[in-house]
């Protein structure tokens, strides 16, 4: 209705409370004047419906809060995508959210300090894809309470957050396929990883999570004695600091750890049980790296 109106600074009242999928779906999209939100007080959503809505708004500063407590099919997706000028988000009471809700939320928001708090224990899938991805000056994480993980739910979702320094704490046991897959990729400012407690690892669950965390120099505790496939792989890749690592596993597979350690501190410590050594002496990035002590335990 609104989209590219490139001249309006304050938008129209919306009272609507009863919701049609995507029906406010890019509204304001690339109105670039656009100051203000309208309020947004219906507590009854349906998919799409809020999807890009302000998308590109670059002169956007301020936002309504959403009230929702069940959160629909990628309603909130891409709502705020690029507005580079947000330094404050709106509050949000979402506790139970479907499939890629709140995903690219926020991506691109290069202005954004402080993330909203993140209330809910039941994700979808792709719940929080990439929600703060690029967002360069983010210099905390909101709290992740979840226990149980769904497909995706924190695929990139603070990726290329260079100003994040530490990591929330992930409490959750139960993983699932691609569910930490690039969470922290690109933080170079990240110096602290959180512990990662699950013992039992799914498809991908933890691939390329670190990578590129260039001040990150002790990796985290990883409990697990079974691999999955890919559930390592490209972990620390290129985290260029770190120089310590800890696993349980006993034994190496292909794809598990592939490339996990690939440009990473030239000398460091590797600890692990005496039988994952004797069964592959590799020395390289997808292993132990060159140059490293092994500490067997």
């Amino acid at each position: 209705m609104f989209n590219g109106c490139y001249d309006i600074k304050s938008a129209p009242e919306l009272p609507a409370e009863n919701l049609l999928s995507g029906c406010y779906k890019g509204m304001f999209m690339n109105c670039k004047s656009l100051l203000d939100t309208p309020v947004l007080s219906s507590t009854t959503l349906e998919s799409y419906c809020y999807q890009a809505m302000f998308s590109n708004c670059i002169s956007l500063t301020g936002v309504s809060e959403l009230p929702a407590t069940t959160l629909p099919y990628a309603c909130y997706k891409s709502m705020f995508y690029k507005c580079t000028s947000l330094t404050q988000p709106p509050k949000l009471y979402a506790e139970t959210l479907s499939g890629y809700s709140c995903s690219l939320m926020f991506s691109d928001c290069t202005s954004l300090i402080n993330p909203p708090e993140l209330f809910a224990d039941e994700l979808g899938i792709g719940c929080y894809q990439q929600m703060f991805s690029n967002c360069t000056s983010l210099t905390q994480a909101p709290e992740l309470s979840a226990a149980t993980l769904a497909d995706y739910c924190y695929l990139e979702m603070f990726e290329g957050c260079s100003s994040l320094t530490q990591a929330p704490e992930l409490p959750a046991i139960t993983l699932a396929d691609f569910c930490y897959n690039k969470m922290f990729q690109n933080c170079t400012s990240l110096t602290q990883a959180p512990e990662l407690p699950a013992s039992s690892l799914t498809l991908y669950c933890y691939s390329g999570m670190f990578n590129g965390c260039t001040s990150l120099v002790q990796a985290p505790e990883l409990p697990a004695t079974t691999l999955a496939s890919n559930c390592y792989s490209y972990m620390f890749e290129n985290c260029t600091s770190l120089s310590s690592i800890s696993v349980k596993f006993t034994e190496w597979t292909d794809s598990s750890t592939l490339n996990w350690l690939n440009g990473v501190a030239s000398t460091g410590t590797f600890t692990g049980p005496e039988d994952l050594f004797e069964s592959n002496q590799s020395r390289d990035g997808s292993h132990v790296p060159v140059n490293w002590t092994i500490n067997q335990n």
